[in-house]
Order: C-alpha cells, then structure tokens, then sequence
C-alpha cells in the first residue's frame, strides 16, 4: 500500500492540533495574539477520526477495494484491539486529557461492517448518523446512561461518544474509496466542504440567536465536543477542505510539509508519546498552559518524528500495528503466493 502524503500532512496537522487543545495557551478571545488556536479543539479530534476511515479504506484496497474482505476486516480488527490496549494504558496514566484510542478502537470495529457499501451508501448512513446520535446521546447522558458502564462511556459518553463520532469514520471510508489524486474529486470535496462548513456552522449561528429553549440550544450548538449534528457537519467540511489543501501541498511542495507529514506517518506513536509526557509532567501543564511549553511540544514532535522517519521508517507503535495486523491477517485470510512465469 502506497502511502498518500497529502494524507499524512492532514494527519500530522491533527496531531499537532490535539497537542495544542490540550496545552496550548488559548485565549477566550478569538482575537487575542493566541485566541486563534481555539480552532483546534474538537475539529483536530474530528480529523483524527475521519482519517481512520481513509485507513480503512486503504488497509481494504483503496479506490478499488482488491483485499479480500475477511483479511482486511482481520487486520482492522487487530490494529482497532492494540490500540484499545494502548488506550487503556494511556487512560491508566490519569492525565487530564480524555484518550481518543479507546472510543477510536470501537469505532475501527464498526466500521468493518461498512467495508464493502458504495461511496453513496456510506455518505447516507454517515448522515442518519449524524441526525439520529446527537438527540440519543443527549438522552442518554440525562439518564446518567455513561456512568454505569466503560462501554457505555465509549458510545455514549461526554468526549468521542460512537453513537455520534461514527458519522466521520463513514465519511472517511466513503473519501478513501476515491481517487484522491483527481482533480474533479478534489473539486467536489472542496465544494461539499465549504459547503458543510457553512450549513453546519450557519444554522448553529443562527439558532443561538434565534432559539431560547435551552434542550433545543443543546442539539443545535456547534461548540467544541458538543456532538451535535451542526458540529459533526461543521468539523466534517473543515476536515475535507483542509484535507483537499493538504493533497494539493504535498505535492506542489513536498520537502516544505516534510516534517508535518512525518508526524502523521508516526501519528499514534507521536499521540501516546504526548500523553506519557503530559503524565510526568504533571496536570499543570494542562490546567496552566504556557506558550513556552505548546512549543516545546510542537517542535521536539516535528524534529523527532522527522529525524526516526528519515532514519527508521515506520513508528514503533506504528511498527509493532504493522506486524501484528499482517501476522493475523495471514492467518485469516493468507495471501496467495504469486505463480513463477517462465
């Protein structure tokens, strides 16, 4: 499997965006000298997940999805338990972050089921998704639903509840079965996401001016980890155009995105690194975030990630899901040997 670049730019740009909603010094006001980096909170985490769908797609085959199903859902199903594992792990730590991987993982399994539904198929079921989770979820969390289990945390949940944050990873398979590399099919997906961006934010904007019901106000914010249906269809056009500008990039200037790029190739190693760091440095960094520590975070990632790119290839996280996804995938499903030719 041929690596897409542009993906790993997008990629890259998620992880360096979750380091910045989780130390970097953002002011209340969005106007303010570091006010702009509010634009990281919950549309990073949204980025993250939409491109878990364009692994997906990749891992199964790509445009054309050549793999056979039963390797392909084998090896998603293994890399989705590692992560889990990692998750848990990382959660153990007691940061106060709340851990993607987990919620990531659940949702990496779902999403074998969907491996084989056409483009038009995914995009439909991504928006009953995003139409029907959004009130269950509120529900839920009325009823108190979340704390009675781990599982239910997963799906229904205050941060990355399934019910809702499945509609990205759809429409991530539904991108990772297109030919990225066309230019009518950046067109369109630069055009449905400016598109998305102004429904979903627009209608946000205007119920909170219009509506005063606070339950209605609840399913109509676009606020950061709100889940609601104008923020998933928000977040999902902000992913896709930045998406279509990260292809664009990385290829009219590869070496500039060289090192954003080589830290979407390391993404989970990068991310869990990150959390250990934030574990031993203590919550404060959280709590009391300095410009001076979002930095350092950036910068020794780019550095580091570039430096084990150049020199190591793949990640160790990155590695250690390689080997083991393959591993299980050919005790599934083996791939055929090819016929010598004479």
């Amino acid at each position: 499997m041929q690596r897409v670049v542009g993906i790993d730019v997008a990629r890259g740009l998620a992880v360096l965006g979750m380091f910045t909603a989780h130390v970097g010094p953002a002011a209340d006001d969005f106007w303010s000298p570091t006010g702009w980096l509010q634009v990281a909170d919950g549309r990073s985490a949204a980025t993250f997940a939409l491109l878990a769908g364009v692994s997906a797609a990749l891992l199964s085959g790509g445009r054309t999805p050549s793999v056979p199903l039963r390797r392909a859902r084998a090896r998603i199903v293994a890399r989705a338990a590692l992560i889990g594992l990692i998750g848990l792990a990382l959660m153990a730590l007691g940061t106060p972050v709340a851990v993607i991987l987990p919620g990531y993982a659940l949702m990496f399994v779902l999403l074998t089921g969907a491996l084989r539904w056409p483009r038009r198929v995914l995009v439909g079921a991504a928006l009953v998704v995003v139409l029907l989770g959004p009130p269950v979820v509120q529900a839920a969390r009325l009823a108190g639903l979340p704390e009675r289990s781990f599982m239910a945390e997963l799906v229904v949940g205050e941060y990355y509840p399934a019910l809702v944050w499945f509609a990205y990873l759809l429409v991530g398979l539904a991108v990772g079965r297109s030919d990225l590399s066309a230019p009518v099919v950046r067109r369109v997906l630069l055009g449905a996401g400016a598109a998305c961006v102004l429904v979903g934010y627009g209608t946000s904007a205007a119920a909170m001016r219009l509506v005063h019901e606070p339950a209605l106000r609840a399913l109509l914010t676009a606020e950061p980890h709100a889940d609601t249906a104008t923020e998933v269809v928000g977040n999902t056009g902000v992913v896709l155009v930045v998406l279509v500008a990260c292809l664009a990039i990385a290829e009219r200037a590869p070496r500039l995105v060289t090192p954003v790029a080589a830290t979407g190739a390391l993404a989970l190693t990068a991310y869990a690194t990150h959390i250990v760091v934030l574990a031993t440095l203590g919550p404060g960094v959280v709590y009391a975030p300095r410009t001076s520590v979002w930095l350092a975070f950036v910068v020794v990632t780019l550095v580091a990630t570039t430096a084990w790119r150049l020199r190591w290839g793949r990640g160790p996280l990155e590695r250690l899901l390689h080997r083991v996804s393959s591993w299980v995938g050919d005790r599934v499903a083996p791939v055929a040997e090819p016929v010598p030719v004479d």
